[in-house]
């Protein structure tokens, strides 16, 4: 008899879309039940798990639940999330973060989010929230990532959060150092859509792959990009949509603004999707 396997399901963003959330694991569920080989079922969050949709709490308190069959890598709302909890950034008019902010276990929930990575490698796959610089292979983008997950789970993490912020540099170099080093790879993996062919980031715009700036492109289709031996699974780009290409998936179909919420079998390139009301009105992505 073959040996019973796992199927691991990538979920794009879902920004505090509980109600979807549930949805869609039990979508997820009956499907695995049709899987015959399938002795369990993991699941990986590409990060933005919180803020703009209604229930920011309850998302993280199902994902926490969900124990060693669930792992996740951060986002850009997750890192605001942490800035705002600790008094770094105020709050922005359509972020949702008051369920976590006011609970008496915010402490717990911040803690444990600060210690979530960045970067992961499961399958054959490397799954990040936004992208990965073109210079960086697949070992130094999990190398990388680990520099910033070390800060934020260390003694000072909070002094690294006052520092994370802000558009330069916008080109990687492995001479790099100290803050400078930290958040051109924060920026990186959280928040980069295009990029010229030599990694100079545009931070600025978020509109579709048609949008690109003059001698700028999307970030993965850089020609000679170090990680194209990769299998690379990201979100964060919801006016790109889904996109299902060999050594590509990109998860992010616009839960919060309306759209769908998105899964990925990593092991057949099975979809499972939910629809989702309009939480959010797209005027700030």
């Amino acid at each position: 008899m073959p040996e019973a396997m796992h199927s691991t399901y990538a979920i794009g963003d879902l920004q505090g879309c509980d109600q979807q959330l549930a949805m869609l694991l039990e979508k997820i569920k009956r499907q695995a039940k049709t899987k015959t080989q399938t002795q369990s079922t993991k699941f990986i969050f590409v990060g933005d798990i919180v803020n703009r949709g209604p229930q920011s709490l309850h998302t993280l308190q199902r994902i926490h639940k969900l124990g060693e069959d669930a792992e996740m890598v951060l986002g850009n709302h997750d890192l605001h999330l942490l800035a705002v909890a600790k008094g770094i950034r105020k709050a922005h008019a359509s972020d949702t973060l008051g369920d976590i902010l006011n609970s008496p276990h915010c402490d717990v929930w911040i803690d444990w989010l600060r210690r979530q990575p960045l970067a992961l490698h499961k399958n054959h796959h490397l799954i990040v929230h936004a992208g990965v610089l073109p210079q960086w292979t697949t070992q130094q983008t999990l190398e990388l990532a680990r520099e910033v997950e070390t800060c934020l789970q260390g003694p000072d993490w909070v002094d690294f959060l006052r520092e994370m912020y802000g558009n330069t540099p916008r080109q990687w170099d492995d001479k790099l150092t100290g803050t400078d080093r930290l958040r051109c790879i924060v920026n990186g993996l959280t928040r980069i859509r295009f990029c010229t062919k030599d990694g100079v980031m545009d931070l600025d715009t978020k509109e579709g792959i048609n949008a690109a700036l003059p001698d700028h492109m999307p970030w993965f289709d850089v020609p000679e990009r170090k990680t194209s031996d990769t299998t690379i699974v990201f979100g964060h780009w919801s006016t790109l949509g889904l996109m299902l290409r060999p050594n590509l998936i990109s998860l992010d179909t616009g839960c919060v603004w309306g759209g769908q919420l998105t899964a990925v079998c990593l092991e057949d390139r099975s979809l499972v999707q939910v629809d989702c009301p309009q939480q959010q009105r797209p005027n700030n992505l």
